[in-house]
């Protein structure tokens, strides 16, 4: 079963497919653009190219639980890519996800350049790896 996971940023979308088994996180990749329909579009492309049987959006959340202020805009980007896709797309929350990603890089040694260009894949990669572990929880 292949996943696709995204990250959805102001100007860069992180996107991360897994393994056809769904097991492990494969390829990963960045949108860059702030246009949501240009980001639509090329989303599905990805969904057509790579045929995921799940897309996971990742989706703000304060830490309180309670709806980010973006909230009703990741919603929108939702509702078109069903729209154009026919696939439901699940609304995941991405907690501390961009802020981990930085973590990691930094740890890595990557500079704050290198970083930016990369944060968002990275990000959309820890998206799919906690829905993958979620996926894999809820079946044991």
């Amino acid at each position: 079963m292949r996943i696709m996971a995204i990250d959805y940023g102001d100007a860069h979308t992180g996107v991360a497919i897994s393994d056809p088994t769904g097991f492990l996180v494969g390829t990963t990749t960045t949108i860059n653009s702030w246009r949501q329909e240009v980001v639509v579009d090329r989303l599905a492309r990805l969904i057509e190219e790579h045929r995921p049987d799940e897309v996971v959006l990742g989706f703000p959340k304060n830490m309180d639980g309670t709806d980010g202020r973006k909230a009703d805009l990741y919603r929108e980007l939702a509702a078109a890519l069903e729209e154009v896709t026919g696939m439901e797309i699940i609304l995941w929350d991405e907690r501390r996800t961009t802020i981990d990603a930085h973590q990691i890089l930094f740890n890595q040694g990557k500079d704050g350049r290198k970083r930016k260009k990369i944060v968002d894949a990275m990000a959309a990669s820890l998206i799919l790896e906690n829905y993958l572990d979620y996926k894999r929880m809820k079946r044991e």
